[in-house]
């Protein structure tokens, strides 16, 4: 059961830990989207495990509590923008690791256009500069919920917002 405090490990290791191939895939998402560890890829394709075992094992039984947990697990995953509005069970045997780190608000951030780099982006939201409808978030893996994509900016007292709004007021007036 482990300790009350000490929560628990929310990743697998690979099984192998030399697989050249693994190595060059997890070293591209990794500057993709500017991840400090490969441990950010690995509670990753933990949770799309978790979420592709749930739904095989919904898959292969059919009762009525089975339904309900399948609309569930869809209805979930939609609202964490991980699925599009109408998926299917099967659509989640399709899921991907790139489906959820692009739902992170250190990739939001830089999709948004915050920040040049997504490493830049993860800088801004771990030193407090960026909010969520208007609360400061420091987490940088933070999956960012359908919905929750235009409340993203920078948070009121920062210091990088003055300089983002100069910037853009000086390629406005060199644009005119």
């Amino acid at each position: 059961m482990g300790h009350p405090r000490k929560s628990r490990k929310k990743y697998d290791t690979p099984s192998h830990p030399w697989n050249a191939d693994r190595i060059k895939e997890e070293n591209r998402l990794a500057n993709k989207y500017g991840l400090k560890s490969k441990k950010e890829i690995w509670k990753a394709e933990t949770m799309v495990k978790r979420y592709r075992r749930d739904a095989r094992h919904l898959l292969g039984m059919v009762t009525d509590q089975t339904i309900k947990e399948r609309q569930d697990l869809i209805n979930h995953l939609v609202k964490m923008g991980i699925l599009g509005e109408n998926a299917k069970l099967e659509d989640v045997l399709d899921l991907t690791v790139e489906d959820v780190l692009r739902r992170r608000l250190q990739t939001m951030v830089h999709k948004k256009g915050l920040a040049n780099t997504a490493k830049e982006a993860r800088m801004f939201v771990v030193h407090g500069h960026i909010a969520l409808n208007e609360k400061k978030i420091d987490s940088p893996s933070y999956i960012v919920k359908r919905g929750e994509e235009d409340l993203i900016g920078f948070y009121h007292s920062s210091t990088v917002e003055k300089q983002y709004n100069e910037k853009t007021e000086k390629k406005g007036t060199e644009k005119t």
